[in-house]
Parts: structure tokens; sequence; C-alpha cells
């Protein structure tokens, strides 16, 4: 008793407001963002922190590596040349969607973002040892330097992101609280939200691949190739919003728009198939029907987490997730 009297006697001298230390919460206020409540900085740990920095430090370098290819590339005229500047424009754009990823899962705990992330740069890791086997010797040489950052930090990046996953996830309980119900319904909102980036990721890799695989696009081609690219940021946003704002009409709204998408995805297998055998080199047209394939398998998965989401919209998540502090 004599040892807790000092902390007693302090207590009369603070104010009402004022919590003892002893009863203050160990971890900091979140801070509200448009995609969700994020950590503050200081906050994380040194691990952490130093893994952040680094991995955004070599996606940075590896774009600049991916940006001086592409510039080399895209002054060659061969069909070789043209698939690897393909290969190469798609990397690109899975190198910017990681370092979103990488970005959300580390400030958010959002172990959805960061599998999104290892998926991301195994994809790159294997489209860069398919473009690397493909090309010529003289090709070989303008990309080996990227191909061995991309395997070496790849490899890193995949091990030290499995083990981040494999950590105790405080962010769940912290928005959905000691409620297990609202915690799931936390983590089908973060699967939801990450399909929905992951699907625009898909449709801008297969965009790519129309707008290269054919220098002489035809005007109708063009303009299918504008709408899609349109279609699929107006479908992202609608879907983003559907599930953050708990709008059960966007929603539906979001479902209707992806029946255009899929068949898009059907025109693009046949005009594919069509050319299949019109050369010698068939990387884009793999590349093609294994994008098609995967798309669809995303907007599986997302169906799937949307109706399952859907049924808990007006529990309190939306409000725990921007008002809580």
């Amino acid at each position: 008793m004599d040892e807790t009297s000092p902390l007693l006697a302090n207590q009369q001298h603070q104010s009402p407001d004022l919590l003892s230390p002893n009863l203050r919460p160990r971890h900091q206020s979140l801070i509200p963002t448009p995609c969700g409540p994020i950590k503050s900085w200081s906050e994380l740990s040194t691990l952490v922190k130093t893994y952040f920095c680094f991995t955004i430090v070599s996606l940075l370098a590896l774009l600049g590596l991916t940006v001086s290819s592409i510039y080399k590339q895209h002054k060659n005229t061969d069909v070789s040349d043209e698939d690897n500047f393909t290969v190469s424009l798609i990397q690109l754009v899975g190198i910017l969607f990681c370092i979103y990823y990488i970005s959300r899962g580390v400030l958010q705990e959002n172990r959805q973002e960061l599998v999104a992330f290892v998926l991301s740069v195994l994809v790159v890791m294997i489209r860069s040892v398919v473009n690397f086997s493909v090309v010529g010797s003289k090709g070989k040489q303008e990309v080996l330097a990227r191909f061995v950052c991309i395997m070496c930090l790849g490899f890193i990046h995949v091990v030290c992101t499995t083990f981040l996953i494999q950590r105790p996830n405080m962010m769940a309980f912290r928005v959905g609280g000691a409620l297990e119900s609202m915690q799931e319904q936390y983590f089908l909102l973060n699967l939801c939200f990450s399909m929905v980036t992951f699907d625009l990721q898909a449709q801008l890799c297969l965009c790519i691949l129309i707008a290269t695989s054919d220098s002489a696009m035809s005007a109708a081609n063009t303009i299918i190739l504008g709408v899609g690219v349109f279609w699929a940021f107006v479908t992202a946003i609608v879907g983003a919003v559907a599930v953050l704002k708990e709008a059960k009409v966007l929603v539906w709204v979001f479902m209707v728009q992806n029946l255009p998408q899929v068949a898009f995805f059907i025109y693009l297998l046949y005009s594919v198939i069509e050319k299949w055998f019109q050369d010698q080199t068939y990387t884009l047209e793999a590349a093609t029907v294994t994008g098609a394939l995967i798309s669809l398998l995303i907007k599986g998965v997302l169906l799937w987490g949307l109706i399952r989401l859907v049924q808990s919209f007006g529990q309190g998540l939306r409000e725990r997730m921007f008002t809580s502090s």
C-alpha cells in the first residue's frame, strides 16, 4: 500500500481529464485518411521503419532502371524488342503499384495489401525471367542490370514481407474493437479494397498488351482501348467509394460495370487467338491469355467478398474507421 500512495497523491493534484500514466493507452491516435485510418510514423518499430525505407528506395531504383530500359527499347523496331518493350511497360506499372501496396500495407498493418505486394513482386519476377529468357543476346545485355536487381531485391522483399505478414495484426483490433464480427468486417473491407486496386492493375496491363501488340492499330481498336482505360479507372473509383462509404447502390453499379470488362476479355482473347500463328514469338500472346485469366480470378474473389461485405453494411464499421481516435 505504501508503494501506491505516491501515485495516488499525485493523482489528486492532476486534472480529472488526465489519465494516470499506467492507464494511458500504449498506442497513439490513428490518423484518418480517405482510404481508412493509418498509424503514425513514430508508432512503427525501428525494424519496420528500416525495412519500409529500404523497400521504397529499392523500388524507386528499379523504377529508374525500368524507365531507362523503356527509353532504349523504344528506339528499336524488331519484334523481339517490341515484346521486351511491352513487358517493360507492364513491369513499370507493377512497380508503381508495389509502392502503393507496401505503403498502405505497412502504415495500416494491412495484411491484404502486403499479400498483394508479395504477389505483385512475384509477378514482376516471373515476367522478368520470361522476358530475359526469350530476348536475344543484344536484348539480354540491355536488361541484365534490371534483371539481376529484380531477382535479388524481389527475393529479399518476398521473404521479409512474408515475416511481416505473420506478425500480429493489431490494427484490426484497434479499428474493430473486441468484437470478432467487427474485425471480420474490417478484414473483408480491406480485402475488397485491395481486390479493386489489384483489378485496376490487371486492366492497365491488359490495355498495355493491346496497345503494343499491334503497331498498326485500327481506329476501332484505338477507340476500344481508350474506352477500356477510361472504364477501368471509373470502375475502380466506383468500387473503392462503394466499399469505403458502404453504399449498396454503388456496389450494384460496380458489379454491372464489370460486365463490359468481361466482354472486353472475350474480345481480347479472340483478337489474340486470331493472330496467334502470324509471327514466331508468343510472349505477348501467352501474357495476354494469362492476364485475362488472372483478371477473371480477381473478379471472382472480389465478387465473393462484396457479397459478404454488403450484408454487414450499416453496423458501425464505417464510423469506427473514420471517427476513431
